[in-house]
């Protein structure tokens, strides 16, 4: 009996473990989508499109597809709302979750984390709710900046919330502690890291497993954090903010990093150093390996695949190149247009690149050039063209403002 119940133990952490698969850039935040049997080229003019739907509320935030259902986040009037819309354009709900940003770009940027029957968002002002799938119902609701003193920078609260085990993870920054953690099913706090004094960053945080460590990776506007999560000790830090690259107080920080084995790649835009960082035998350090001033991502994320890394630069605010990187070294492959900058993710042997002006493309990872299959554009909506695209069962969701577009792109 010992051993069976040993044995269901053991299976239900491991289910808690791999049950987060709904989330923004991929089940591990990395832009990497597990999706087969797709197109490997579009029809002229893009794929199908089935289907096309108002009323989700401003942002940039990406629609997530989970048991046939669409969970969006967009502004209304001044509130952040969650809505659940079926692939018919019915809406099942729309359930407001807290005070959007007030001040500059207050568009929604939090994408809705979905575990099991439960959705995790965080509005602009720093509200973390947790919410019941099927009917739309608030779970519980901490006001995470509120209650932790958490200290803006120009943008206020971008994160989207991390899940690990039976945690719910933000970081607020500020003086009084840098990340924080809830009992998932609760909302009871569960720790609080030490301070390191830096502003809340743009930056959601993910979960880095190499050998036998397991840390959180968080961050605030001047420091990357790994971080125990069982705890909330800090077992290291690197601090990214550096007077010698900026005369700025904290860095417009919006990427989430990316690893492989024991290194760790982050990247800002605005011409700030993107770096590779080495950690030591211990865990307990990391040292820089390289700096690139080449691939500084602004806010679209990057793609390592085969040993190299993918995006996009900053030139200016509204100008950008794609990039390709060799991981190892920082040796630059190419620097090629494709209009200008945007977020890219990858599913099934080829990337996903959306760009600020709208164009959708189909792009062969080739470090020889940015090559583009295909391509189409997103003429739907209003604003910047910020939203990350989420592939799932088959489709591309893409949002452009208050638009949602939902494509076929199954071969």
């Amino acid at each position: 009996m010992k051993n069976l119940l040993t044995g269901v133990f053991l299976l239900l952490f491991i289910s808690s473990l791999n049950a987060q698969l709904a989330q923004w850039r991929g089940p591990d935040r990395d832009g990497h989508f597990p999706e087969t049997g797709l197109l490997k080229e579009w029809p002229e003019g893009g794929p199908e499109t089935i289907l096309e739907a108002e009323g989700i509320g401003k942002g940039w935030s990406s629609p997530i597809f989970a048991a046939d259902m669409i969970y969006t986040t967009g502004m209304i009037d001044t509130l952040d709302y969650l809505t659940a819309m079926d692939l018919q354009g019915n809406i099942k709900w729309q359930v407001p979750y807290g005070r959007s940003w007030n001040q500059s770009f207050p568009d929604t940027r939090c994408s809705p984390v979905i575990e099991d029957d439960r959705i995790y968002v965080q509005s602009g002002t720093g509200r973390l709710v947790c919410i019941e799938r099927e009917t739309g119902e608030e779970i519980w609701a901490v006001n995470v900046d509120e209650d932790f003193e958490g200290e803006y920078h120009s943008w206020g609260n971008s994160e989207t919330p991390l899940i690990v085990d039976d945690l719910v993870v933000c970081s607020p920054g500020g003086q009084t502690t840098s990340v924080v953690a809830f009992n998932k099913m609760t909302g009871e706090p569960a720790w609080q890291t030490e301070s390191l004094g830096g502003p809340r960053t743009y930056a959601s945080a993910t979960i880095y497993e190499y050998k036998d460590f397991r840390y959180i990776l968080a961050a605030i506007g001047t420091h990357l954090l790994a971080i125990h999560p069982e705890s909330g000790e800090i077992a290291w830090s690197y601090r990214y903010h550096n007077s010698e690259w900026t005369d700025r107080d904290a860095i417009i920080w919006p990427n989430t990093p990316v690893f492989k084995e024991d290194e760790i790649f982050i990247t800002s835009g605005y011409d700030y150093p993107a770096v590779m960082l080495k950690m030591d035998s211990t865990g307990t350090s990391v040292s820089e390996k390289y700096t690139s001033r080449t691939l500084d991502n602004h806010h679209h994320g990057v793609i390592l695949h085969d040993g190299h890394v993918y995006g996009s630069n900053w030139y200016n605010n509204k100008q950008g190149r794609w990039v390709c990187m060799v991981w190892d070294t920082g040796e630059i492959k190419y620097v090629d247009d494709w209009d200008t900058k945007g977020a890219l993710v990858m599913a099934d042997g080829l990337l996903y690149a959306y760009n600020e002006r709208g164009n959708v493309g189909l792009v062969n990872p080739d470090p020889d050039g940015f090559e583009i299959v295909s391509e189409f554009r997103i003429t739907k909506g209003a604003g910047p063209h910020w939203a990350h695209p989420f592939i799932k069962d088959g489709k591309l969701f893409m949002r452009h403002g208050d638009v949602l577009l939902v494509y076929d792109i199954k071969a």
